[in-house]
């Protein structure tokens, strides 16, 4: 069963209240989503291989400690996973990002794929799937299976603000993926808001309505 990991960093925190408030503008807004990714993404790489190599410092030789060439991937889902990228580039800045694009068929209610580009060596990478909510699941979950679908075995999933619904359709349908929160919220609204949550992501991100 894939583990969920929810950041208590104080910076995390911070940032994230931020992020929040309804006054916060889209500048500004997009800034601190960028910057929580960056944290975050310390956290997530924490278990990366490591392998070790000699050096030459400017005082002696030396037997020192780098990353083991694993091959990561940055997945958002479009649009608001975009927010993200560049955050995470920041600290992994050689992972290369792919994209995915889905919508809900109105009359069956099933998703569909209207853009999927991955980097090619899709079975040696790790993948880190970023969107900034996690509220009923359903973008999540077809997004890590159109991922897999196209031969992916080693998968996480990062997002700012979740609701206890859609961890538990993520842990459901792939329990396999390990999960990282910002924040766990209380639950999804009628309208499938996470509350309190931050509203519209994408709108807030790109000042769109």
């Amino acid at each position: 069963m894939g583990k969920v990991y929810v950041f208590d960093h104080p910076l995390i925190q911070h940032k994230l209240t931020i992020i929040r408030d309804i006054n916060t503008g889209t500048k500004e807004f997009r800034e601190l989503v960028d910057e929580v990714a960056t944290l975050m993404a310390f956290e997530i790489t924490r278990d990366l291989p490591l392998e070790e190599v000699e050096i030459e410092t400017p005082v002696s030789k030396s037997t020192s400690k780098i990353i083991a060439g694993k091959k990561v991937a940055i997945v958002p889902i479009l649009r608001a996973g975009l927010g993200m990228v560049d955050g995470m580039l920041k600290t992994i800045p050689a992972a290369k990002v792919g994209h995915v694009g889905l919508y809900r068929d109105p009359e069956t209610l099933k998703p569909v794929e209207y853009y999927v580009k991955l980097p090619a060596d899709v079975e040696e990478r790790e993948f880190i799937v970023v969107d900034p909510m996690l509220a009923t699941g359903g973008s999540a979950v077809d997004a890590i299976s159109a991922i897999k679908k196209r031969g992916a075995k080693n998968i996480k999933f990062v997002c700012l603000v979740a609701a206890p619904e859609g961890v538990k359709a993520v842990e459901e349908a792939h329990p396999d993926v390990d999960i990282f929160i910002a924040a766990l919220d209380e639950k999804l609204n009628d309208h499938g808001y996470i509350v309190p949550g931050l509203g519209d992501a994408g709108d807030r991100l790109f000042g769109t309505k």
